[in-house]
This record gives C-alpha cells, sequence and structure tokens, in this order.
C-alpha cells in the first residue's frame, strides 16, 4: 500500500491535482505509510505528528484504502463536524474511493420520541393555554425528521430548558421496553454506523461505548477493524473520568420526581412511596450538611445509600409497569455508585466532594487505569492508532520519550513514531525569556509578568494570547493590563470568561490586532493562522497546582508506591501543555510570531531542560530590545 500511498499523496497524485492549497510532505507520506502498516498488523501505533504535518489526511488516505471498517474518534464535536462534512468527502472526492461514511453523536443529541410525547400530554393534562412555539415547531418537525439530530431544529440549542426533556440519557431511557423502540433514532443513528465503513465519533461517545456499554443498542466497536483516535492526548484525563464514578444530589432528586411522575401515569398511589422518598431526601439534606461542617462524609454516604435502596424497594412493590421498573433500577445502580464512593481505599483512587451548598457531587477518580484500558482494547482484534502533537516528553537517554502517555493507557508494547513539524521555526519564530523575573511563587508575579508583556504589545501591536495557569492569575492578569492602559488601549482585550469561547475566538481573528487573555481552554484546539496571532505569552510554567485535591492525592499514591511524583507525574504532565500552549502560534508555513515563557524556572531549575527540549528549535532571546524589534518587522 506505501506506493499508492506515495503516488496519491505525491507530486503528481490527485491531491495536488485537485486540492488548492495541497503541498506534497515527506513527514505526511511518512506518517500515512505507518499508519499503513499498523492497519496491516492490526497493530497499535503511536504517532506524535507536529503541527503542519496534515495528520488528519494522513490517517485518512490509508483508511480509506484499506477496505477495512475503520472508527475515528476526534476530541470534540466541532472536529468531528468538520471531518464529517468536509474532510472525509474531500479525500474520498480525490482518491475516488467512495466510502459509506457515518456521523455518530452521543444520544443526548436526538430526539426521543418517547419523551416528546410525554411532554406534549403533560402540556395537554395541565390545560396550558397558549402552547410554547418552540414546542410545536419540534412537533412538526418530529414528523418529518429522518435522523432525529436536534441540530437540525432553528432555535433551539443544548443549554435551552425544553433540550433535556425531550432527549434520553442513560439513566431515563427505557431501551428495549420503549413503547417507540422500533422507531428510536438513538437505534436508528447506531444501526446506520454500524453499516458504515468510515464511522466518525467523539472521545466521549467512544468512551462510553467502552467503559458503560450501551445496553440495548448495539456495540459500537463490535465489528470495527481499526480505531484511529484523534488529539489522543486527551485520552488518559478523560479515560479516567469515564472509569471513575460520579453522583450529584441533583440526580437522585430527579429519580425522586420521576418515579412520583411513573407511579402516577401507572395508576399507582403516591403514599405507598410517601416514607421512602422523605428519607432519601433528608439522607441527601444530610449530605449537604456534612460536606458543609467536615463531619463523617463517609457515613453520610452510606445513609443515602440505603434509603435509596429502600425507595427502590418501595416502587418495585407498589407497581411493575415498565417505567417505574426503570426508575428502581437507576435507584439502585445509583446507590451502588455512591457505595463505591463511600468505601474507595487511599489506593483506589481519589475521592472528590463539591457543593454550593443547594447540591452536591460526589464522585472517585481511579489512579490507575491502563489495566483496565489495555484489557479494553486487546478483547477487539483492531488496529488501535493515537495521534496528536503532543504525545512524547524529551529524555536525555533514549530521545523523544512515549513511556509516559503509553503507561497510563496500558500501551507499553506499542510501536511509537515521532514525526516533527515541516514548519521553519528557525525563520518564522522567535523565543524570548526576559531577564530579571520574579519567583512564580513572589506576591505579585502576574503584575510583573503583564509589565514585561507591555513594550511587546507595544511592538506588535496586539495580536497576542497571554495564557495563564489558573482563572486567579487570569483575573489579576486582566485587571492590571487594563488598569495599565488606563482604558487608552488601542486594541480590543478579550477575556475568557466575558463572553463564549467561539464569539472570543472570532471576534479576534476578525479584528486583527486584539488581544485575548485565557487559560486552560486556549491552550489547545485553537488554530489561529495568519497575522491575527503573532504573539504568545505563557504566564508560567503550567505545572498543576499541588494544593488541588486531585493531585495532592494522586502525588500521595505514587509516594506509597515509591516512584518519583514530581519526575513521572508532575514533570511530564506539564511538559505536554507547554508544547500544546506552544504551539497556538505556528500554524501554516507563512506564520510568524514570538513565543514569550516569562517563568524564570526555564534557566534556573534542572527540570528546565526537559521543557526547553520540548520545544521547537528557534532563535532565543532574553533582550528586551531584540524581542521589540522582531516584533516591530512583524509589523
Amino acid at each position: 500500500m506505501s506506493d499508492e500511498i506515495n503516488d496519491i499523496l505525491g507530486p503528481a497524485g490527485p491531491f495536488a491535482r485537485h486540492l488548492p492549497g495541497f503541498k506534497p510532505r515527506k513527514a505526511q507520506a511518512r506518517m500515512a505509510a505507518a499508519v499503513a502498516a499498523a492497519l496491516e498488523a492490526r497493530r497499535p501505533l503511536l504517532v506524535e505528528a507536529g503541527t503542519g504535518t496534515g495528520k488528519t489526511f494522513a490517517y485518512l488516505v490509508p483508511a480509506l484504502l484499506a477496505g477495512l471498517r475503520v472508527l475515528v474518534s476526534t476530541g470534540t464535536r466541532t472536529l468531528q463536524d468538520q471531518l464529517y462534512a468536509k474532510d472525509v468527502p474531500l479525500v474520498a472526492a480525490a482518491m475516488g474511493t467512495p466510502a459509506k461514511v457515518a456521523l455518530l453523536k452521543g444520544r443526548a443529541n436526538y430526539l426521543c420520541t418517547y419523551r416528546l410525547k410525554r411532554e406534549l400530554a403533560q402540556g395537554a393534562l395541565e390545560g396550558v393555554a397558549v402552547r410554547d412555539p418552540l414546542l410545536a415547531r419540534l412537533e412538526s418537525w418530529a414528523l418529518v425528521t429522518r435522523t432525529g439530530d436536534l441540530a437540525e431544529v432553528p432555535g433551539l440549542n443544548d443549554s435551552h430548558a425544553l433540550w433535556p426533556r425531550v432527549t434520553s440519557t442513560r439513566d431515563n431511557c427505557l431501551g428495549t421496553r420503549c413503547a417507540d423502540f422500533a422507531n428510536c433514532h438513538v437505534v436508528a443513528a447506531r444501526r446506520e454506523a454500524q453499516a458504515a465503513d468510515l464511522v466518525i465519533v467523539n472521545h466521549h461517545l467512544l468512551l462510553a461505548d467502552l467503559a458503560l456499554k450501551e445496553d440495548g443498542f448495539g456495540d459500537l466497536l463490535g465489528t470495527a477493524d481499526a480505531v484511529i483516535l484523534d488529539e489522543a492526548h486527551q485520552l488518559p484525563d478523560l479515560a479516567t473520568q469515564f472509569f471513575g464514578v460520579q453522583v450529584g444530589s441533583r440526580q437522585l432528586e430527579n429519580i425522586l420526581l420521576e418515579g412520583r411522575a411513573a407511579l402516577l401515569r401507572a395508576g399507582g398511589s403516591l403514599a405507598e412511596i410517601g416514607t421512602a422518598a422523605r428519607t432519601v431526601e433528608a439522607a441527601i439534606s444530610a449530605v449537604l450538611a456534612a460536606i458543609a461542617s467536615r463531619a463523617d462524609l463517609e457515613s453520610a454516604t452510606l445513609a443515602v445509600v440505603a434509603a435509596l435502596r429502600d425507595y427502590a424497594t418501595a416502587l418495585g412493590d407498589a407497581s411493575r409497569e415498565a417505567a417505574v421498573e426503570q426508575v428502581a433500577a437507576r435507584a439502585v445502580d445509583r446507590a451502588a455508585a455512591l457505595e463505591r464512593i463511600a468505601l474507595c481505599t487511599d489506593d483506589e483512587g481519589a475521592r472528590t466532594s463539591d457543593s454550593n451548598g443547594r447540591s452536591f457531587t460526589l464522585g472517585v477518580l481511579p489512579f490507575d487505569i491502563s489495566e483496565r484500558f489495555k484489557a479494553l482494547t486487546e478483547a477487539r482484534p483492531a488496529a488501535w492508532i493515537f495521534t496528536s502533537a503532543t504525545l512524547s516528553v524529551p529524555s536525555r537517554s533514549e530521545g523523544d520519550d512515549f513511556s509516559h502517555f503509553a503507561s497510563r493507557l496500558g500501551l507499553g508494547d506499542a510501536e511509537a513514531l515521532r514525526i516533527a513539524s515541516p514548519f521553519d521555526y528557525e525563520s518564522q519564530a522567535m523565543l524570548y525569556l526576559p531577564r530579571a523575573m520574579p519567583e512564580p511563587t513572589t506576591p505579585g508575579y502576574v503584575e510583573a509578568v503583564i509589565e514585561a508583556v507591555l513594550p511587546l504589545l507595544d511592538a506588535s501591536g496586539g495580536g497576542a494570547f497571554i495564557l495563564f495557569t489558573s482563572h486567579r492569575a487570569l483575573a489579576q492578569g486582566a485587571a492590571t493590563l487594563r488598569a495599565r492602559w488606563d482604558g487608552a488601549a488601542l486594541v480590543p482585550v478579550l477575556v475568557q470568561g466575558e463572553g463564549p469561547r467561539e464569539k472570543l475566538l472570532r471576534d479576534f481573528r476578525e479584528h486583527g490586532d486584539a488581544v485575548l487573555l485565557g487559560t486552560a481552554s486556549f491552550w489547545e484546539g485553537v488554530d489561529v493562522k495568519g497575522s491575527a496571532l503573532r504573539l504568545v505569552v505563557i504566564e508560567k510554567l503550567p505545572f498543576a497546582s499541588p494544593d488541588d485535591p486531585l493531585t495532592k492525592a494522586r502525588i500521595a499514591y505514587l509516594q506509597r508506591k515509591g516512584e518519583n511524583a514530581f519526575r513521572d507525574y508532575q514533570l511530564p504532565e506539564a511538559v505536554l501543555a507547554l508544547k500544546q500552549g506552544v504551539g497556538r502560534l505556528i500554524r501554516s508555513e507563512t506564520d510568524r510570531g514570538m513565543i514569550v515563557i516569562a517563568d524564570p524556572r526555564l534557566l534556573t531549575k534542572g527540570y528546565g531542560r526537559s521543557f526547553r527540549a520540548s520545544l521547537p528549535e528557534m532563535p532565543i532571546t532574553q533582550e528586551r530590545d531584540d524581542a521589540t524589534r522582531f516584533l516591530r518587522k512583524l509589523r
């Protein structure tokens, strides 16, 4: 297949002839050949493909050539839509390779006809004088839609109050017992996906299928010959969440509400479950009080467990109607999850609790999911291909080391390939490390960062991202910048949290000289090509806060095992995060710009070598005059 791939991606191939702007890249062909070999051998492969490799085409070409059933999973629904609507049709058309492609979303994106009928009946029962026009539009659309994808309904989005009332969750779906099962849009979407050659999903949906198994809705992975995971660096943390447990008081309150409603519809009496329901409510209140007073949370949680099980028994005794039994089963399931959280040992995982005074969420995140993830992947004779721009951490003895990523997912035997970015950072970029910066723990550090950045913003005329490692630092940085400019800024200052993320990015791109201040969600997955972004400032090295309860618990766990938590966990995680942040700057062959890392530890600490080695080769300066001169030339 390698010769065929070279022909397709080469200078005389169909891509060069038919796709405007396409340029043959040796790095892309090299990655495509590695993917093809992994597909043929049905073996796992890790590929770090630097920005500009063209990794999407590099895995789609061999995937379409192989004649296999391939599942492609992406980091976000936005990337999922881009693959389905743009990239796959483009590649398939250029290759002349017809393929049956399906886009599969999570069940919460599809209309539940059973719950829509219930919503309409409830309105009729209550004698609502003026019907909700959006509900009326939804009712008309439901009669003609083929997919049931709620994205087709104008004026309806997932933040609307109507959305959860006309969709199902794994908890409240009746499955094969539902009267509308034969016409279920979720079932139809999965059936279509199982018949496709290429199925595009996202990591959340894939992990839900791996971890939870959608009973009654088919095995998404069962017949796949290959699974390609783009933006794979997100997998370890996402998988940890899915293999963990989380229960919120609102879930429990919904169980009580739906139990009452189901029993009434079945003709039962609320008196039969009244005492059990009130006991659950009292136990929920006791957990809230225990969190607030830091009292015995374990005992309070176990009291909820017992109360939920009694409630489930009372529901079962009151009615054998399918909808009532389904709520009872949910109560038993949530009781088991809460019991696991309450009885979790220190070596099993980190327990979490969060409360706003009116509701709470309890959870447990396992420290080690490697064996479980490995077992799930090995149970299926498929090629598993993981690709991202950030999977490896530099090692003094072994070059580029994938062991941190691989060990978290049990992929120690996987072949690994690193492909450097084809961009010429030597001529396109400069790294500025300001002199005389205080230690990040020093009071006033964020203010010092802004002071160091102000001359650079003047020189560049804006066009900057300033990336912070915490929301507190972001707020301090925004306040300091606005105070120093005293309202006289000639460019917009856009701050994360002051508008929707996508709107902030759109405004940034369209203005061309704006300054955007952001934290975690702007360190990755943001693509701004061209001169609108010519300066990326990183406030400090992105170590997770040692005061974060989850980080603290994982450090303690590793220390109990006799491991070096800093070397084996904190440092590689921070190096990978820095690579993501730096990767925001150069997004094309014509981009030019400057990276600023304000943290002095990059030069003063021994571990700074690991960070520096992870960065692309580019000129480095500590002189402010050099930095401002470079930025003025960009204007």
